[in-house]
C-alpha cells in the first residue's frame, strides 16, 4: 500500500483558548508534510474577519502551505472579491470556494442583492483574477438541496468548468460511497481530482448530528459499534474511531486514492494517529530513519 499525502481543515477561533488550541493542532500536524491546510468561514460568512486573520497568522507563522474558505454568504461581488485580494496580498494563493450555508434563522440561501448568486459565479469571478488555485465542495451523497444525485454532478461538472481544479468531498464513513461516487463523475466527464474528506469520529453523537444536517449516511454497523464501545466504557473510543477511520483510509488507499483530507475539528490527535497508522511520518521521523 502506497502512502498517500495528506491536508487538514482548521477552523477559526474565536477565542483566547480556541488561538492556542487552533496553534497546537497547527504544531501538532504541520510535520506530517500536509500538501495543504484549510481554514473555514463560519455559517452565514460570521467568521469572515476572524478566517483572514487566521489564514495570515497560520501563513506567516508555521510556513505552511494555507488555503482560505471564501463563500458568497451576505456579502456583495465587490465585499467578496475584496476578501479575496486581501489573501493575495498576504501571499495566500488557495481558496476553497464555496456557496456557504444560510445565516443563523435562515432555511435557505438567498443571495445578496449584489452579491453572487452562486458558487460557479464565484469561481468564475476568482479565476478571473488569476490569482488562485481553486478547490471546491462535493458531495458523495448528494448534496441535502439538490434535485437528484445526478443533478448534484452535473453542478459539480460545471464548477470545474467555471474553473476549479480539484474538489474535495464531504466526510462519508464507507469506502463504497466515495467510489460510486466518483465513477459516477468519471461517467459524467469529470477527470480533475476529487480529494475524499475524512471526519475522525471524537464524539460520535455530535458526528451523528452533524451528519444528519449535511446528509451523510449512518450505516448501521457504525451505531452498533459505537453502542458497544459505549457498554465497555468511554475510554474505548479514541482506540475505536482511529481503528475505524483507519480502516477507511486503507481501504481507500487501495482504491487509488492518493490523497485524504481531514476535518480536524482543531483536535489533532485522532488525525495525527490515523496518519502514523497509514504511514504518513513526520519530517524528523523521516530525518532520523535516514
Amino acid at each position: 500500500m502506497h502512502t498517500p499525502t495528506v491536508s487538514f481543515e482548521f477552523f477559526p477561533p474565536k477565542s483566547l483558548d480556541g488561538s492556542f488550541q487552533l496553534w497546537q493542532a497547527a504544531q501538532t500536524l504541520a510535520p506530517l508534510d500536509p500538501k495543504f491546510v484549510s481554514v473555514t468561514y463560519g455559517a452565514g460568512g460570521t467568521t469572515r474577519k476572524l478566517t483572514r486573520e487566521a489564514v495570515g497568522a497560520l501563513h506567516k507563522s508555521t510556513g505552511l502551505n494555507v488555503a482560505a474558505h471564501l463563500t458568497c454568504v451576505e456579502a456583495s461581488r465587490d465585499e467578496t472579491l475584496a476578501v479575496a485580494d486581501e489573501f493575495a496580498a498576504a501571499g495566500v494563493s488557495e481558496i476553497v470556494a464555496l456557496r456557504g450555508d444560510p445565516p443563523k434563522g435562515a432555511e435557505r440561501f438567498t443571495p445578496h442583492p449584489s452579491g453572487f448568486r452562486d458558487s460557479c459565479e464565484l469561481i468564475s469571478a476568482l479565476a478571473d483574477t488569476g490569482k488562485f488555485n481553486i478547490r471546491v465542495g462535493a458531495y458523495p451523497e448528494a448534496h441535502p438541496e439538490a434535485q437528484s444525485a445526478s443533478a448534484d454532478i452535473n453542478w459539480l461538472k460545471r464548477k470545474f468548468e467555471a474553473g476549479a481544479c480539484e474538489a474535495i468531498t464531504q466526510f462519508f464513513f464507507e469506502a463504497e460511497t466515495f467510489f460510486r461516487f466518483r465513477d459516477a463523475c468519471e461517467k459524467a466527464g469529470i477527470d480533475a481530482p476529487i480529494i475524499p474528506g475524512i471526519l475522525p469520529i471524537e464524539n460520535w453523537q455530535g458526528t451523528r448530528k452533524f451528519a444528519a444536517r449535511c446528509g451523510a449516511g449512518i450505516p448501521g454497523w457504525l451505531d452498533d459499534a459505537f453502542d458497544r464501545a459505549d457498554r465497555h466504557g468511554e475510554g474505548r473510543h479514541d482506540l475505536l474511531a482511529t481503528a475505524i477511520a483507519t480502516e477507511l483510509c486503507t481501504d481507500l488507499i487501495e482504491g487509488g486514492v492518493d490523497h485524504l483530507h481531514f476535518y480536524t475539528l482543531n483536535t489533532p490527535d485522532l488525525t495525527r494517529d490515523i496518519c502514523h497508522a497509514l504511514g504518513v511520518t513526520s519530517r524528523a521521523e523521516l530525518r532520523d530513519v535516514a
